[in-house]
């Protein structure tokens, strides 16, 4: 029975937080090792570069991320592993997707749209400061997921448009050029958490309010103990539902100790061992993860390695046999061979 194939991209923009541990990396590890199932994660420098400009960012963030995965133990050796512009064959497929892409659909990609609404509502040219890495961004991400024939793309809500665009594109090649790609399906997980940052919004970079992954245990205690939290005293209950303190505790704890704290909260603990037991809590499954990372982050050499033989191994695989197809497929073909070859 063929396994079915389930890719996820990964932006090099920034540093991972325990936002980003919990509600993806965990539980896409969590998924790679489920049986029947084809795990490609990839790191999508490419896409980064549409918003970042800092070289040094984009090459540090990628090392970071890639480490961080690998110390969370995703396993290089069972899953497909590998860095976007390591796939020459991605750029390629994604200037034979744009042959066929619709522009009007491009022009109502959310991110283009909310581009042009800004400029409107400044009195600018709706393109003014739009750069064509944007507009066509929603093509690459369809050549990332052609490529390999995904059959299950894992996204937020926000993605579910780039993935009905990767399905139309999919379609108009495969009614011009005959049937060559499989016609992904979005994966949503309602169920994945989404942690309460320092300050009580959604931790996100945005909003400057993360705690780092991998932060030194001393760095971990002091940004857990700056959370907000309301003005109850000790011996008065709190609302364990409405605590930003209860809901990371209950992301990490097991159902037993989620139950006990959520009593203690009724009891009226005091928000200083409330924070204790959560820092205690959140060090005891980071600890062994941050030692790991450590280590990987000071062999740089050994995560290009592990980055590059993963590219190697899915180019000689899937890229180039596929690249190979999609060439004939559209005529670009050995001119000796005849025009009927």
């Amino acid at each position: 029975m063929q396994p079915t194939r389930v890719l996820t991209g990964i932006t090099t923009s920034g540093t991972p937080h325990l936002g980003n541990y919990v509600g993806a990396i965990r539980p896409a590890i969590a998924a790679s090792r489920e049986p029947g199932v084809e795990s490609y994660y990839f790191l999508a420098d490419y896409h980064a570069l549409i918003k970042v400009q800092d070289p040094a960012r984009v090459q540090r963030s990628t090392l970071e991320i890639a480490a961080s995965w690998l110390a969370c133990g995703l396993e290089p050796d069972q899953v497909r592993f590998y860095r976007q512009s390591d796939i020459p064959e991605t750029t390629e497929l994604t200037w034979l997707l744009t042959c066929v892409a619709g522009k009007g659909i491009l022009n109502r990609a959310h991110a283009y749209k909310a581009a042009v609404d800004r400029n409107r509502e400044a009195g600018e040219d709706d393109d003014a400061g739009v750069t064509a890495g944007l507009f066509m961004y929603p093509v690459l991400m369809a050549a990332d997921i052609l490529l390999f024939n995904a059959h299950k793309v894992p996204v937020g809500r926000d993605q579910i448009q780039h993935i009905e665009m990767a399905r139309d594109f999919a379609q108009r090649f495969n009614h011009l050029y005959g049937e060559h790609f499989v016609l992904p399906e979005v994966v949503i997980e309602e169920q994945v958490a989404t942690l309460p940052g320092l300050d009580g919004r959604k931790m996100s970079k945005s909003y400057d309010n993360t705690i780092p992954l991998f932060a030194p245990r001393g760095e971990l205690r002091k940004l857990i103990y700056s959370i907000v939290t309301d003005s109850r005293a000790p011996g008065e209950a709190k609302d364990a539902d409405t605590s930003n303190v209860f809901q990371l505790y209950r992301a990490f704890a097991s159902t037993g100790e989620t139950s006990a704290m959520r009593q203690a909260f009724a009891d009226g603990i005091a928000w200083g061992d409330a924070k204790a037991a959560l820092f205690e809590r959140i060090d005891a499954e980071v600890a062994p993860l941050r030692e790991k990372y450590e280590a990987l982050i000071a062999q740089p050499a050994r995560i290009e390695e592990i980055l590059r033989a993963g590219a190697a191994r899915l180019r000689e695989e899937r890229a180039l046999p596929t690249l190979r197809a999609l060439r004939d497929a559209v005529g670009l073909r050995n001119l000796a061979a005849g025009a009927d070859a």
